[in-house]
């Protein structure tokens, strides 16, 4: 089972020109809002034409510019569900779920329909209109209806972003309970960083229309390969860096120096770390030998009902003394344990945490 896209088509602003290929592993595109993300999965969908390039599923060209091949979006065999849901007002659950299976016999068509029913615990509403249902519940009555044709492939646009935190945990589950039964290639757009590495496997990073890093979330997350595709995965703390030994760089927008334990093949243009994989040397002093353990100050903070950001400037650091060098998140119960600490605290940014960034 693949799916093999390499297509082109003009927007207004850019250009969306995009090469990736997506497997029985659910994929992720993340990228901002105007990156192109929606456009790419109605290209894939049929809903869009691009202007030239291929689209193939499992072998078969659903679009390919020198073949002249276009094929409609029922005849592409593949399940979309929208962001805002598209189920027929007009239709209850038991009829949207079963619209694009009317070709079938009812013996045929009935058993399907009360089998999504039951995966998307949406027994008991199958009378009901859609006007009469939650947002989750509207959420999960069109993932069943995108997977009633057993399509060979599903896209998913935006699918949580509508939803409130707890109807967004419950279609999250059930999108989990989809990947892991489903199999096939399955594409997921979001702009929300977390959401993309809790449900998907690999991802594709897009900006303005260009595919900026693709691969295992994992490698990604861990080791972006410019600052672009660093700060589109949601790194906050930057510095420029240069080179000053073998796995050591001065980050000069920081003002110290730093043992690393990742390399490039050439020079890097900046250092980074994540704000969550930033912690504390709390027994470190003065003079003590705690590795890229730096003296350093709090001047702001913001809290989350568990989790606190904490704006930190290093001390002696170069630049305005009113400007945080490094943003830090840690659980309260840490930070109830480092603010009884008396100032300055040693932050410590460990070698494994560290990463180098292109321009």
């Amino acid at each position: 089972m693949a799916l093999e896209i390499q297509i082109e088509k003009r927007l207004r602003a850019f250009t969306l020109d995009i090469s990736f290929s997506a497997a029985e592993e659910p994929l992720a595109i993340l990228g901002p809002s105007g990156a192109g993300k929606t456009m790419l999965l109605r290209c894939i969908a049929g809903l869009e034409r691009p202007d030239r390039g291929r689209i193939q599923l499992n072998g078969r060209s659903l679009y390919d510019s020198d073949q002249r091949v276009q094929l409609a979006p029922r005849e592409r065999r593949i399940g979309m569900l929208f962001q805002q849901y598209a189920l027929f007002p007009h239709r209850t659950v038991t009829e949207n779920i079963g619209f694009g299976l009317r070709a079938l016999s009812a013996a045929e068509r009935n058993p399907r329909v009360t089998e999504l029913t039951k995966r998307a615990h949406l027994e008991g509403l199958e009378a009901r209109y859609p006007g009469e249902l939650s947002g989750g519940e509207q959420q999960r009555a069109a993932l069943a209806r995108a997977l009633a044709i057993e399509p060979e492939a599903l896209l998913l646009d935006e699918p949580l972003s509508a939803l409130d935190t707890h109807l967004r945990s419950q279609v999250e589950i059930l999108l989990q309970e989809t990947f892991a039964k489903y199999r096939r290639p399955a594409i997921l757009v979001t702009h929300n960083m977390e959401e993309a590495y809790r449900l998907c496997s690999r991802l594709v990073v897009l900006s303005r229309g260009r595919v900026a890093a693709a691969g295992e979330k994992e490698t990604i997350f861990r080791h972006p390969p410019t600052l672009e595709v660093a700060r589109l995965t949601g790194c906050k703390n930057f510095s420029r860096a240069r080179i000053v030994a073998d796995h050591v760089v001065e980050a000069t927008d920081w003002g110290c120096r730093l043992r690393v334990e990742q390399s490039l093949a050439r020079p890097p243009a900046y250092v980074g770390i994540r704000a969550h994989h930033i912690g504390f040397a709390e027994a470190a002093v003065p003079g003590s030998s705690a590795e890229n353990a730096f003296p350093c100050r709090l001047l702001n903070s913001s809290e989350t009902p568990f989790r606190m950001t904490l704006f930190l400037r290093l001390e002696n650091g170069p630049g305005d003394p009113g400007a945080p060098h490094l943003q830090v998140e840690i659980f309260k119960e840490k930070w109830e344990r480092l603010r009884a600490s008396p100032e300055p605290w040693h932050v410590q940014l460990s070698p494994e945490s560290l990463f180098l960034l292109a321009e």
